[in-house]
């Protein structure tokens, strides 16, 4: 007969462990955008990301080094640095750049994108052949953002709109790297050496980079670059693959689809931001898009 571990959990108690860690990287995340609204009004876009990547990686390789954890194989290193491309320098360096022309309630909507560009990552990288219904879905959900954006005259900045797709794209391809990798390096392991791997050139731009002086920055905006470095760009991460590989990627992956009503619930209590009936019917219908896209991914 074979031996099972008294301690090793049942089969749906690490799944319901996977979607409650799957929802706190999810709430973790949605915190993102207003926060780093608020500190891009002080600190430059550039700045903040090689900061908030700094920061996070000088954690990520104390972590690293108190827990002894062996280095990724030569096989490895390629896929990390892809996603450290898309998550540790891609998405928050455009978003940064994006929140410099609209607000954060208006790239929320954009958010509702996310799980689509992960799975269609997914499907590229995985070779899959979803069925035809799912590029209707995707076209349908793409369709809905463009055309939100046009009906609103595109006042709130083409440019910002195409820096929010942008980052879509990026980290739509981060996520599906991170994923894959996690499978055989580990959760928070992926995004530890993503960060470490990218902190020599993250240092040396903060350095350079650097305000002449930091007497001007409020207290708000430490507040959020400090909300973005560790929890945006770490702890969330540690969290959200944790869940991932507890309760499946393809299941938990889908509480993304929450993220874009949490952040704009925060963008409308934190910032004061209006939150129009349109903005929250178009994240609802993209977010219905991306459910039907992913349900039809496989």
């Amino acid at each position: 007969m074979e031996h099972v571990s008294k301690l090793e959990p049942l089969p749906t108690q690490k799944a319901s462990s996977g979607w409650l860690n799957g929802l706190i990287g999810v709430i973790i995340f949605s915190g993102s955008l207003p926060a780093t609204r608020i500190a891009v009004q002080e600190f430059a876009p550039v700045f903040l990301t090689v900061a908030r990547a700094s920061i996070a990686g000088a954690l990520a390789l104390g972590m690293l080094w108190l827990l002894r954890e062996k280095r990724p194989a030569r096989d490895q290193w390629l896929p990390l640095l892809i996603v450290a491309l898309g998550v540790v320098v891609g998405f928050p360096l455009l978003t940064a750049l994006a929140l410099q022309y609209v607000t954060s309630a208006h790239s929320i909507v954009f958010v509702g994108l996310l799980p689509l560009a992960t799975a269609a990552f997914a499907v590229l990288r995985g070779g899959e052949r979803p069925r035809p219904v799912f590029w209707l879905f995707s076209l349908l959900g793409s369709g809905l953002v463009v055309g939100y954006a046009l009906a609103q005259g595109l006042t709130a900045s083409p440019k910002g709109d195409l820096l929010m797709l942008l980052a879509m794209l990026v980290c739509g391809l981060g996520y599906a790297e991170g994923a894959k990798l996690s499978k055989t390096l580990g959760g928070w392991q992926v995004i530890s050496w993503a960060l470490v791997l990218s902190l020599p050139v993250m240092l040396a731009l903060t350095w350079i980079t650097a305000p002449a002086s930091f007497v001007h920055i409020t207290l708000p905006a430490w507040l959020s670059l400090g909300y973005v470095s560790l929890f945006s760009m770490l702890i969330g991460f540690v969290f959200w693959y944790r869940g991932l590989a507890q309760g499946g990627i393809a299941a938990v992956g889908q509480l993304q689809l929450l993220q874009p009503f949490f952040g704009l619930a925060l963008a409308a209590t934190l910032l004061h931001e209006q939150v129009s009936l349109g903005m929250l019917g178009v994240t609802l219908a993209v977010i219905l898009c991306v459910a039907g896209a992913r349900r039809f991914a496989r």
